[in-house]
């Protein structure tokens, strides 16, 4: 059980209608001062946060924060988010039955950036949060009036670039199949919308990422993959993207390292391996090609955020799949 005077504590100010300084500064002495945050307490910081009060400025960084101290700092083995944790995380979330809020979503991604390893899922319930916020027009990601459903704003771009920054702690260095499923629902949702032009950009580098990520040899971690740049609009950005980046990276540090280890012939035939084996696999496959033209297909219309994908691909394939080309040929 929760301490009982946290609990009478977390009532009477439901009751109030209004959490101040001073009770933040009260809430943090309930919670850390035994050094230690449990479940229960977590679950009453949740049913402060779902009574939909006036909450001082402090109660917006003691939230996630208290949520990411008992899920990362205090699991045994620390660091290391368990599915059970996970599961508990999104059912306290969903306990009041309305679309994850903007301090929930901010404790996800507390949880994600802080963990060593989380399980996938919690990166992907995120995902789905901040997408039904964009086209309900309320949740996560939704202040101001000036934001309209259905429409993908620049925040939202940059909420979204977040999440996918932060499921590199899952264990995914590169885009996930679900992770790009999830990007694509969203921009057929949108398609008609005048979306932020920074969402093209993130769309195409993102599935970009989990069609040509290399098997068998670590890709670019995801805060390289994905950096914001204008690279869609920007002469020679083709070649200054994600594929051109997969070839820079390993020549560069292939060369470097030969330089470390005064070019050792064994080292130099590993090289030249790697580099064959990057070649290779930026070829998108027989079964990547499948999934992406039933994909792209599934609406029957071959949008502006598509082509932007199709012409990267194009640029950056050495050998473009036959099942692609009439996509291609569209892509203009």
């Amino acid at each position: 059980m929760a301490k009982p005077d946290l609990n009478e504590f977390v009532t009477a100010r439901i009751a109030s209608g209004n959490v101040g300084d001073d009770d933040v500064v009260t809430l943090r002495r309930f919670i850390y001062g035994d050094m230690a945050v449990s479940l229960d307490e977590g679950a009453a910081l949740f049913r402060l946060n779902d009574a939909e009060l006036t909450y001082a400025d402090t109660w917006y960084e003691l939230f996630p924060e208290a949520v990411a101290d008992i899920l990362v700092n205090q699991a045994r083995p620390e660091g290391y988010v368990s599915d059970e944790n996970a599961a508990w995380l999104i059912a306290q979330i969903e306990a009041d039955g309305h679309v994850c809020s903007r301090t929930e979503l901010d404790a996800v991604l507390h949880v994600l950036e802080k963990a060593r390893e989380a399980p996938e899922s919690l990166e992907q319930f995120a995902l789905k949060a901040v997408s039904a916020s964009v086209i309900s027009g309320k949740g996560a990601t939704r202040a101001g009036n000036e934001l309209k459903p259905g429409v993908i704003s620049d925040g939202e771009v940059e909420i979204l670039r977040r999440v996918l920054y932060a499921g590199s702690g899952c264990g995914g260095v590169a885009i996930s199949k679900a992770e790009a499923e999830i990007l694509f629902d969203l921009n057929d949702a949108t398609i008609e919308a005048e979306n932020a032009p920074a969402w093209s950009e993130l769309f195409s580098k993102a599935v970009a990422n989990h069609l040509m990520a290399m098997s068998g040899f670590t890709p670019p971690s995801r805060d390289v993959a994905l950096a914001r740049e204008d690279w869609l609009n920007q002469p020679g950005g083709y070649e200054r993207g994600l594929g051109g980046f997969f070839r820079k990276m390993i020549s560069g540090g292939v060369s470097g390292i030969r330089d470390s280890y005064a070019v050792s012939d064994p080292f130099t035939a590993r090289g030249a391996s790697m580099e064959a084996e990057i070649a290779a696999n930026e070829t998108v496959s027989e079964d990547e090609a499948s999934w992406l033209v039933e994909r792209i297909g599934r609406d029957g219309v071959l949008h502006e955020n598509e082509k932007a994908l199709l012409r990267f691909i194009r640029e950056e394939s050495p050998n473009i799949h036959p099942a692609l080309q009439p996509l291609m040929d569209k892509a203009v």
